[in-house]
């Protein structure tokens, strides 16, 4: 989805009533949005699947094919909002409307401000969780740093050596910081496989890892183990 900072947000109009369609694109491209409007159901399909717009605004009622058919055949390849519109005041067209995968829905007739503001909110709430979904790539514990991106660790400004597997276990183990992951979590994470309960590797490479990265071996503050449980990585580490 365009970001509302870089580009202006795709706005589809899905709506048959011209005069309606026209005074809503002109209301939205006052606010900075780039719209286009579509009168017919089946022309809707087609623009959706090919242009895949930030966000559309869909009539319930269309020559063609109606808002509910539009909404069902396009949401298998169309992940971003659907915004519904309808001069039906039934109960029943908005659970229908939720049901084919629509993400909001505004009974006509509905004030251009009042749109603007649920557009905006629908945009907000699919840029968050855009944000949620991106891997952070780096991490910081006080004087330690784990860059993912260049794969590198830094303690007190200075580069930790790690072997490759050692470093995929601490940004594992740091990327969860604060909550505990159990041997069989870390091996199907790391290795694919299901831990055998025998298998004492992951334990070795902890040991390992506990001295390059400033814990101490023998009264571990940084990567604790949990008896019976597995490994934690505490977010602060305390003053000695």
């Amino acid at each position: 989805m365009s970001s509302v900072q870089d580009n202006p947000p795709r706005i589809l109009i899905v709506e048959d009533d011209e005069r309606l369609a026209t005074l809503t694109r002109e209301y939205l491209e006052s606010n900075g949005m780039d719209v286009t409007v579509v009168n017919d159901g089946e022309e809707a399909v087609r623009r959706i699947r090919a242009d895949q717009p930030d966000l559309v605004v869909l009539d319930l009622m269309l020559p063609g094919a109606d808002g509910l058919t539009v909404c069902r055949e396009v949401r298998p390849a169309f992940r971003n909002p659907i915004l519904m519109l309808t001069a039906r005041t039934d109960d029943m067209d908005q659970v229908l409307g939720l049901e084919m995968g629509a993400d909001d829905y505004v009974a006509k007739p509905v004030k251009p401000r009042v749109l603007l503001a649920r557009i905006r909110a629908l945009l907000r709430r699919v840029e968050t969780e855009h944000e949620r979904d991106q891997p952070q790539m780096r991490l910081e514990f006080g004087n330690l740093v784990i860059d993912n991106s260049a794969r590198e660790v830094v303690l007190e400004g200075k580069s930790v050596d790690l072997t490759s597997a050692e470093y995929d276990l601490l940004w594992l183990l740091a990327s969860n910081a604060g909550n505990v992951l159990s041997r069989e979590t870390i091996f199907e994470k790391l290795r694919g496989i299901q831990y055998d309960g025998q298998d004492r590797s992951i334990d070795v490479r902890i040991s390992r890892i506990r001295p390059k990265v400033g814990d101490d071996p023998d009264n571990p503050r940084r990567i604790k183990t949990v008896r019976s449980k597995g490994y934690l990585f505490v977010k602060e580490v305390g003053p000695v």
